[in-house]
């Protein structure tokens, strides 16, 4: 108690020096000067890319999913762009279709007493590429940044498969089967069509997308499709 008499002092001291800086005079320099007030919904990451005024726009970065892929686009303007993916499919999705696809690789020289029997398979490479035409619009009433867009383009794939097989020839009486393997190359394209989304509502030039498409292979095995898409982010420039 025998402090507070002297913290009141000192405040009653204080005071007039303090209410003197606060209103001091400001310097010419400091008048010309102004601080910027901004509210608080302009104060929010503002989006530093696809401005209206400055495209055409590049981007480059990878895709995850089916397929893996590096993936580039080139938007020309505000609603159409074009892009390029290359990379490996995710052969493990393909492992049904694949088995399936080894009795086309059977001989046609095998007597009513032989036969091959599937025993495993694996792909040892799965390239392809794909390039795609792009129609894009803003979906800013969803959510500030979005981009909606389809388009349609074509995809080209090269795979590689390795079968492991047992031969069985009852021809001798015999029935110990034989084991042996072979390598089959499966080159093959067609159309893809697809739809996604792009959000670039970040403190980066970058974008992330969702997108999924359909492919229909139209050489090795005519009108078989399949589902395939991924997600990814882009380095916008």
């Amino acid at each position: 108690m025998r402090a507070l008499p002297f913290v009141l002092f000192a405040l009653a001291a204080l005071l007039p020096a303090l209410e003197a800086t606060g209103q001091a005079k400001r310097s010419q320099r400091s008048t010309t000067f102004s601080v910027p007030r901004v509210g608080v919904n302009k104060a929010r990451i503002i989006c530093p890319v696809f401005e209206a005024s400055k495209y055409p726009y590049q981007g480059i970065g990878f895709k995850l999913g089916d397929p893996f892929a590096i993936a580039y686009k080139f938007y020309a303007n505000k609603h159409f762009s074009f892009a390029v993916d290359a990379g490996t499919a995710a052969s493990g999705l393909y492992n049904k279709y694949y088995r399936g696809a080894f009795v086309s690789y059977l001989p046609d020289t095998l007597n009513s007493d032989q036969s091959i029997s599937y025993l495993a398979h694996k792909a040892t490479s799965d390239w392809f590429l794909e390039t795609k035409f792009l129609y894009q619009w803003d979906a800013e009433k969803i959510s500030k940044g979005l981009q909606l867009y389809a388009g349609a383009g074509w995809q080209w794939r090269n795979t590689v498969l390795e079968y492991d097989y047992n031969f069985n020839d009852q021809s001798n009486n015999q029935d110990d089967g034989k084991f042996g393997k072979f390598s089959e190359t499966r080159f093959t394209y067609g159309p893809v069509l697809l739809v996604g989304f792009e959000y670039s509502y970040f403190s980066l030039p970058i974008s992330a997308f969702i997108e999924v498409e359909i492919f229909t292979d139209a050489l090795l095995d005519p009108g078989y499709q399949r589902f395939q898409g991924g997600v990814g982010l882009r380095y916008v420039f």
